[in-house]
């Protein structure tokens, strides 16, 4: 199992393929995205890496924080991460993975923070039906209608679907092909629509739904702090 990375969403756009039909992206970019600390079984009970992403002033940091980044001998980074990894997957720290970590026409999962809505009623946030437009209907033709029986059950059940504040969720989306990527300027381009704003913080790894590639490299396609060249990272072994 290996790593995945920390991106920011750019954009939405479109690339045309040799017979003209366009394809509509997403454009990640990976803002320096390095190994800050290995999780391991004997200190941690798991193994995982932890990865950093983006710039950040250590003004208003605390020291403790700063210490942090100090020991991985990196700069500080604005969005931190850990990613579930297999013991043979664990990239050296410092190590600062590249665009072609996933190779174009794999799949991945792609994990943000959908876009707020603010307070929604239940039309626009569970798709209710609404109310009839006659037969005695006035004002409250988006309303929800009732919330609970009579006499039995006499409550409204928890949980029920109601208005309220919409967005601001945790969101998978899974099985995004990508469509192409560029490593000098740190950017992945995947197939569809990925949840959240732009500019905000995006998780992408290897498909759990798809098998991986077997040219896809392992444990991963990185470049080592101090050296201008990527290292060479071994394939993946077909069904690994």
């Amino acid at each position: 199992m290996r790593s995945g990375v920390i991106a920011q969403k750019v954009g939405m756009t479109r690339v045309f393929t040799e017979a003209g039909e366009h394809i509509p992206v997403t454009v990640l970019k990976l803002g320096n995205c390095q190994v800050l600390g290995h999780r391991t079984t004997d200190k941690n009970g798991y193994v995982a890496l932890q990865l950093g992403s983006g710039a950040r002033k250590t003004v208003y940091m605390p020291k403790a924080e700063r210490g942090q980044f100090a020991v991985a001998k990196v700069e500080p980074k604005r969005k931190v991460a850990e990613f579930r990894v297999s013991e043979d997957a664990l990239i050296p720290v410092g190590a600062e993975i590249q665009a072609d970590h996933f190779v174009v026409g794999q799949f991945v999962d792609v994990t943000g923070t959908s876009i707020g809505k603010g307070f929604a009623g239940g039309m626009k946030r569970w798709n209710f039906g609404g109310l009839r437009a006659t037969h005695g209907v006035s004002v409250s033709h988006r309303s929800i209608g009732s919330t609970g029986g009579r006499q039995d059950p006499g409550k409204t059940w928890k949980n029920k679907k109601m208005p309220g504040h919409m967005g601001v969720d945790r969101v998978t989306t899974l099985n995004l092909r990508v469509v192409s990527t560029d490593v000098a300027r740190g950017l992945i381009l995947v197939e569809g629509a990925v949840p959240g704003s732009r500019g905000g913080w995006i998780r992408v790894r290897d498909a759990v739904k798809k098998p991986l590639p077997k040219e896809a490299p392992k444990p991963g396609k990185f470049k080592v702090a101090g050296n201008g060249e990527a290292a060479e990272a071994v394939p993946a072994k077909e069904g690994a």
